[in-house]
C-alpha cells in the first residue's frame, strides 16, 4: 500500500488537552515531516510496518512534530523544540518539510508567548527535537526560559562526530547556549517541582523522558495520575513493542533494554503517554494485552 506526498499541514491533535497530576498538557504542532519507513521501523519486517504506517511512493512515512505545552502553578514548561524554518530548499524537499505548522504560533494558540515559557526541556538534541529553539533570526525562540538537556546531547551537537553529524546542527544549539540559557544535567534533573528528566540512552547517546506528576509523589505510585513524555525512545504508538527499534538508534542493545523497562512501568502504572511523532494520536495509553503491549488513545 502506497499514499502520495501531499502538502503537510499542522500535526494531528494540536490544541488538544489533558489534565495529570495538577499539569495542564497541551499538545502543540511544529508541523510534519516524512523519513524513511525502513529506516523508523528496523528490523521490523516491511509487510507489517506498511500495514500500520502506510508510505508514500518515495517509502517514506508521515512523521508529526509534536512538542508539549505543560503549565503547573507559575510553571510554563515547553517540551521539545520541533525542526523549526532555518532550512534550504533541498532539505525542505528531501525531509518532506511542510511548513504546515510553527512552534511560536502553536504557543500562542495555547494563550502563552514565547517569552512566557518559563522552562524548556529538550530530550535530546537532534535537528528535528530543537530546531524551533531558535527562530528565523538565530535568536532563542524562548528568550527568559532555563533550558534543559543531557549534557552529553549538548556536546555532541555542539562537535558531533563523523557518526553522528547527520543526526546534529550546531546551530540550533549554538544561539542558546552563547545566551547562558542552557543547564545541560547528567542522569536525572528535575527542573521544575513534579517534572522529571531521565536520560536513558540507546536511540542517542542521551535520549530522554519527562514525566509529570504531583510534586513529591513517586512516579510508579502515582499511577494514571503520571504522564510520560517519550520521545523518541517511543517514537510512535505504533512502537510499543520493545525489538520496534528504530535503525537510527545508536545503541541497539540498549535501546531494547530501556524500552523493556519503561515500557512495561508504563503498562504497570497506567501513565499517560505523549507521543512525539505519532501523526494521529497525541495522547495514548501503553496496556499490556494477552500476548503483547497495546496503545489505548487517551
Amino acid at each position: 500500500m502506497s499514499v502520495s506526498v501531499g502538502a503537510g499541514a499542522v500535526a494531528a491533535g494540536a490544541g488538544e488537552t489533558r489534565t495529570v497530576g495538577g499539569w495542564t498538557v497541551t499538545a502543540l504542532s511544529d508541523g510534519e515531516f516524512r523519513l524513511d519507513g525502513g529506516a523508523m521501523w528496523g528490523v521490523v519486517p516491511a509487510n507489517l510496518w506498511r500495514r500500520m504506517t502506510p508510505p508514500a511512493d518515495d517509502n517514506t512515512i508521515r512523521m508529526a512534530l509534536r512538542p508539549f505545552l505543560a503549565r503547573r502553578g507559575d510553571a510554563v514548561v515547553l517540551i521539545e523544540g520541533g525542526v523549526g524554518d532555518r532550512w534550504s530548499d533541498k532539505l525542505r524537499g528531501i525531509y518532506h518539510l511542510d511548513g504546515g505548522g510553527s512552534l511560536a504560533a502553536s504557543l500562542r494558540a495555547a494563550g502563552v508567548e514565547p517569552g512566557e515559557v518559563t522552562h524548556v526541556v529538550a530530550s535530546h538534541c537532534h535537528w528535528d527535537h530543537i530546531g524551533a529553539l531558535v527562530d528565523a533570526d538565530g535568536a532563542p525562540l524562548c528568550p527568559n526560559a532555563r533550558h534543559v538537556a543531557p549534557r552529553i546531547e549538548v556536546e555532541r551537537c555542539l562537535k558531533p562526530d563523523h557518526v553522528r553529524r547527520g543526526s546534529y546542527r550546531p546551530e540550533d544549539l549554538e544561539p542558546i547556549v552563547a545566551a547562558g540559557l542552557m543547564d545541560p544535567f547528567d542522569g536525572e534533573v528535575e527542573p521544575v517541582p513534579g517534572l522529571t528528566v531521565h536520560a536513558l540512552g540507546g536511540h542517542s547517546d542521551g535520549v530522554s523522558v519527562v514525566c509529570l506528576r504531583e510534586p513529591g509523589r513517586d512516579l510508579d505510585r502515582a499511577g494514571r495520575d503520571a504522564a510520560v513524555f517519550w520521545s523518541d525512545v517511543v517514537p510512535t504508538t505504533h512502537h510499543v513493542q520493545p525489538p520496534y527499534i528504530m535503525a537510527y538508534d545508536i545503541d541497539v542493545e540498549r535501546s531494547f533494554e530501556q524500552r523493556s523497562e519503561w515500557i512495561a512501568r508504563a503498562a504497570e502504572a497506567g501513565w499517560l503517554g505523549l507521543f512525539y511523532h505519532d501523526d494521529a494520536q497525541p495522547f495514548a495509553r501503553i496496556e499490556r494485552g494477552e500476548k503483547r503491549f497495546v496503545a489505548t488513545p487517551a
